[in-house]
């Protein structure tokens, strides 16, 4: 149930033809046991979801994953706090569902800024409606995000595995 090609996109893993799939996240290190909980995103809001609606973020490549933390937190944070990368198994493919660029009601949503209500009202009814959505990234555009209800795709994911996260300190500057 591929999409048509997303022109500039990094194409998606064959795993949506049926080899498995896996999505990746960064949290902080106190926050390992409850990575799928979707606490902060309930508790605040996110791009896809508004305040009170549980949302998991993930991204289909672990330097994604980094990027989008590092955007709110700084590469230095990243270095100096203890992080865990965790990798997950979405184990129902069929339960994916694919949101390319073009499909996007409003292409501002996908440019850097402050999510709308509109757009967060418009993430609500996607994660209503589907246990797992893949879109494109905000913070680098040819990459992929995965957002999910863990309670709603209880049973269709696991994790795979779990570890300390360790920054290149060069890229915030260190040696």
């Amino acid at each position: 149930m591929a999409p048509p090609a997303a022109r500039g996109m990094t194409p998606l893993p064959a795993a949506l033809g049926g080899q498995g799939l896996w999505a990746w996240r960064l949290d902080m290190d106190i926050h390992a046991a409850s990575w799928d909980s979707g606490e902060g995103a309930f508790r605040v809001g996110g791009r896809w979801n508004s305040k009170g609606i549980r949302a998991v973020y993930c991204a289909l490549d672990p330097a994604t994953a980094i990027l989008e933390v590092a955007v709110h937190k700084g590469f230095r944070t990243l270095d100096t706090v203890p992080h865990v990368l965790t990798a997950l198994a979405v184990d129902a493919i069929g339960s994916v569902h694919v949101l390319p660029p073009d499909a996007v009601p409003d292409a501002r949503w996908l440019h850097p800024g402050l999510p709308g209500a509109d757009q967060q009202a418009f993430g609500d009814k996607l994660l209503a409606a589907h246990d797992f959505i893949i879109l494109p990234s905000v913070v680098s555009s040819h990459s992929w995000n995965l957002i999910f209800d863990s309670a709603r795709a209880a049973g269709s994911y696991r994790r795979q595995k779990q570890g300390a996260f360790v920054l290149d300190p060069r890229l915030h500057g260190g040696r």
